[in-house]
């Protein structure tokens, strides 16, 4: 893109009033279907954005679009995918028919050379089972970001950064993942209803408050710098990267508020915070 096309694209944006920026734990999808703290808050959460900084469009970057690449969905309508299995009806037979947001997609592809356009994904179940609670109405257009698995994770929180022009043109950001997330060491727990968390999740989940709360980014991108509670906490960086993403995206002295804090099922963080 030529430096004038990139400024007439820049300057097309409607201006408003800087958005907050999301990062959700947002832990099993039956969470859709359940009245509990977390989705309390969520929904509480939900409430109050609208009221201090209603949304022109959403976007996601969730843990469960993994690509070779990096794509924003293009969809005027974005499909609800249920992307799990073993779950009741119920859950399967839940549609958040909100619509896409293809202009401001374009204009992320337009304004960030790496990203690209796609139209093979809707909204995956780490975007529509947490904005069932925060904007129930389904009444905002959503878009999604893809993760780009080949990439290191200094990557994805540079590529965070690019993303902040978005707030002042009315987008809400949410990173939605979990801060830990081990399912081989929790399925046991979950099954035997003990909600008693491992110490090592404990561990690590407050490590990344603490880094959080210093504003000590660089060191969350080096999350493996803990040993053996990060090992654990993390086997596989998919539902860790939306957290580097909600980080990236926050301005550097911007406040950060803990929204929501719990480390259940042995080995899974609910955290979720708010930046601005």
């Amino acid at each position: 893109m030529k430096l004038n096309d990139l400024y007439s694209t820049a300057t097309s944006f409607r201006k408003s009033d800087k958005m907050p920026v999301l990062f959700v734990g947002h832990g099993s999808p039956m969470n859709a279907l359940e009245d509990n703290s977390f989705t309390q808050t969520l929904q509480n959460l939900g409430q109050q954005i609208r009221l201090d900084h209603p949304p022109t469009a959403i976007l996601v970057v969730s843990a469960h679009w993994l690509t070779k690449g990096s794509f924003a969905t293009l969809n005027p309508m974005p499909e609800t995918i249920h992307d799990f299995g073993g779950f009741p009806q119920a859950l399967f037979d839940m549609q958040y028919p909100a619509p896409g947001s293809p202009e401001f997609a374009q204009q992320l592809i337009d304004m960030v050379p790496d990203v690209h356009g796609s139209d093979e994904w809707g909204l995956d179940h780490g975007s529509w089972t947490i904005l069932h609670h925060l904007f129930p109405q389904a009444d905002i257009p959503v878009f999604q970001l893809s993760l780009d698995y080949t990439k290191p994770l200094a990557y994805h929180f540079e590529l965070a950064q690019q993303l902040q022009f978005l707030r002042e043109r009315g987008v809400l950001i949410i990173g939605s993942g979990n801060i830990v997330h081990n399912l081989r060491l929790s399925v046991p727990k979950l099954m035997m209803n003990d909600n008693t968390p491992h110490d090592w999740a404990v561990e690590f989940d407050a490590w990344v408050k603490n880094k959080i709360d210093q504003r000590d980014f660089r060191s969350l991108v080096n999350y493996q710098q803990t040993g053996q509670a990060g090992a654990l906490a993390v086997p596989t960086v998919d539902h860790y990267l939306p957290v580097l993403y909600s980080l990236g995206a926050t301005e550097a002295k911007e406040p950060i508020k803990q929204v929501f804090e719990e480390v259940s099922y042995g080995g899974l963080s609910m955290r979720t915070f708010m930046a601005g």
